[in-house]
C-alpha cells in the first residue's frame, strides 16, 4: 500500500477545482462510472506515467455489510499490486485505502474493451479472434501459476491495446487460492459464470476461467450469447443444464474445428474441458490458416534468419539453404512451455526471434535471445535423453526445429560449421555457469 488514501472531500475537491487532483495523480478524464465507484484517466505526476484510477464511491463505506464486501473485493486487487507481470495483463500499479474512500491504479490501456466485438455488427476477423484467444490462454496460464483464479472473464474485462493485442483487467473479483484470507463467493457476472460458479457448491479451479473464457470466444465468433433467459434464474439453469447451439449454426464459415474447441470449454464438467491452458492454446493453433503462430512461415524468412545468424557466417548461401530444408519452424506465443525438463527429446532448437527463459528446477538459468541454440545436448549426445531443464517463451518467438534424420542428410561442410557453431555454444554456457558459480 502507498500512502494514505484522500478523504473524499479532497476527491471532490479536486474533480470539480481547477487542479483536478487525487494526491499524485492529476486527472485528465472520466472513462466510467459503475455501481462502486468511477474510473479516471489520470496522469501519475511522479512518474510521467498514463494510469487508469479506480475511486470508490463514498457510499459504499457507509453500511457495514457494503463495507466488508467491498474492501474485502478491493483488498483482493491491491493485494496483487506489483505481483502481475505479463503483456497481457494490465499491471496493477499501486493501491490506498482508508475508512472513507479508497483508490487504485492500473495500467491504462486506451482502446476500449471487447464488448462492441460480441455483438453481430462488431465482429473481429477470425484470424484476430484467435489471437485474442491465445494471449488469454497465456494470460491466464501465468496468473493461475501465481495461484489466481479471474472469475470475471467477459469482454468488458478484455481490454485492447491496439489491434489484437489485449490485456486482461480488474482483479477484483479474483480468487487467490496462496492466501490466508477469507475469499468472497458468490461473484462473475451471470451470462459469463461456469456452472461450477453457479452452483457456488464446489472448489474453483482455472477451469472455470477456461468456461468463461469459451463464453466470451462464442460470442467474439458468431456474435450470440451461448446460454440466454429471460430471467437470471432461467439463464443460470441454462448455464447449468442446457448445451449451446454449435457455433457454426450461427456463422456456417466457421471452420468445424471451432466448434470442437469451444464446446470442449464448454463442457458442464470441469474435468471434461481442456487438462490445462498449453492444450487449449496448442489446439487453437492446429487450425493453421486462422493462426499467426502457425501460419506459413516462408522460405525466405527462415533463409533470412539462418543467414543473419554470426556462427553460421562461414556457411555459403546453399549451405543456408540446406539449412532451411532440414529444419521445421513454428512461430510459439508468449509464457509457452516449449521444452519441459525431464521430457526425452532429439531435436536441436534455434531462436530466430524473440526471447526465451531456461529454467532448471524452478531456477532461473539464463535468458536466451535470437540467434541462441537449445536443446544442444541432445544432438551433442546423437539420443534422445532428458532435457536438462525447462525453456519457456518470454515473448513471442520463431523457434527452427533440426532433427537428425534431416541434419545427418547434409554436406560434410555444414555438419562441421554447424557442429563448431555448437561447441562454441556449449563452451560460452559451461564459462557462464562458472562464473555464477564463483559469485553463488
Amino acid at each position: 500500500m502507498d500512502a494514505a488514501a484522500p478523504k473524499d472531500d479532497d476527491i471532490e475537491t479536486t474533480i470539480r477545482g481547477e487542479t483536478r487532483r487525487i494526491g499524485k495523480f492529476a486527472l485528465i478524464e472520466t472513462l466510467g462510472k459503475g455501481a462502486s465507484g468511477t474510473v479516471y484517466k489520470a496522469l501519475d505526476t511522479f512518474s510521467g506515467q498514463e494510469v487508469a484510477l479506480k475511486v470508490l464511491d463514498e457510499s459504499l463505506f457507509t453500511g457495514e455489510r457494503i463495507n466488508a464486501t467491498v474492501r474485502q473485493q478491493f483488498m483482493n486487487e491491491a493485494s496483487l499490486a506489483g505481483r502481475l507481470q505479463h503483456p497481457h495483463i494490465a499491471a496493477i500499479l499501486e493501491a490506498s485505502i482508508d475508512e472513507k474512500s479508497g483508490y487504485i491504479a492500473v495500467e491504462y490501456v486506451p482502446g476500449g474493451d471487447l464488448s462492441r466485438a460480441v455483438q453481430p455488427e462488431g465482429l473481429l476477423p477470425v484470424g484476430e479472434v484467435f489471437e485474442i484467444a491465445f494471449k488469454c490462454c497465456g494470460a491466464l496460464d501465468y496468473a493461475h501459476r501465481l495461484g489466481i483464479i479471474h472469475r470475471d472473464i467477459k469482454p468488458a474485462n478484455l481490454m485492447v491495446v491496439e489491434g489484437s493485442h489485449i490485456k486482461i483487467v480488474d482483479f477484483g473479483a479474483a480468487l487467490l487460492t496462496n492466501t490466508q484470507h477469507t475469499q468472497i463467493q458468490d461473484v462473475g457476472t451471470p451470462s459469463y459464470m461456469s456452472p461450477e460458479q453457479v452452483r457456488a457448491s464446489e472448489t474453483l479451479t482455472m477451469h472455470s476461467d477456461m468456461f468463461s473464457l469459451g463464453v466470451v470466444l462464442y460470442g467474439l465468433f458468431t456474435g450470440q450469447r451461448p446460454f440466454v433467459g429471460e430471467s437470471v434464474t432461467q439463464l443460470l439453469l441454462n448455464i447449468v443444464e442446457k448445451d449451446p447451439p454449435l457455433p457454426t449454426e450461427w456463422r456456417p464459415e466457421l471452420d468445424r474445428e471451432v466448434n470442437r474447441i469451444l464446446m470442449r470449454m464448454l463442457h458442464k464438467a470441469p474435468e471434461k474441458r481442456y487438462p490445462n491452458w498449453a492444450d487449449l492454446a496448442f489446439d487453437l493453433a492446429d487450425i493453421g490458416r486462422f493462426s499467426v503462430y502457425v501460419k506459413e512461415i516462408t522460405d525466405r524468412e527462415k533463409f533470412t534468419s539462418l543467414r543473419g545468424f554470426a556462427p553460421l557466417a562461414k556457411l555459403n548461401d546453399a549451405e543456408i539453404w540446406e539449412l532451411v530444408h532440414a529444419s521445421f519452424w513454428v512461430r510459439v506465443p508468449a509464457q509457452t512451455t516449449f521444452m519441459k525438463e525431464g521430457d526425452k527429446g532429439v531435436e536441436l532448437m534455434f531462436l530466430a526471434a524473440g526471447e526465451v527463459k531456461v529454467v532448471k528446477q524452478g531456477r532461473l538459468l539464463n535468458v536466451l535471445r535470437s540467434g541462441s541454440y537449445f536443446g544442444e545436448m541432445a544432438h551433442v549426445k546423437a539420443g534422445a535423453i532428458p532435457r536438462q531443464a525447462t525453456v519457456e517463451t518470454l515473448t513471442d518467438a520463431l523457434i527452427a526445429e533440426f532433427r537428425p534424420g534431416a541434419m545427418k542428410k547434409l554436406s560434410i561442410n555444414c555438419q562441421l560449421q554447424l557442429s563448431l557453431s555448437l561447441l562454441n555454444t556449449v563452451v560460452d554456457r559451461l564459462a557462464f555457469a562458472d562464473e555464477r558459480l564463483a559469485h553463488a
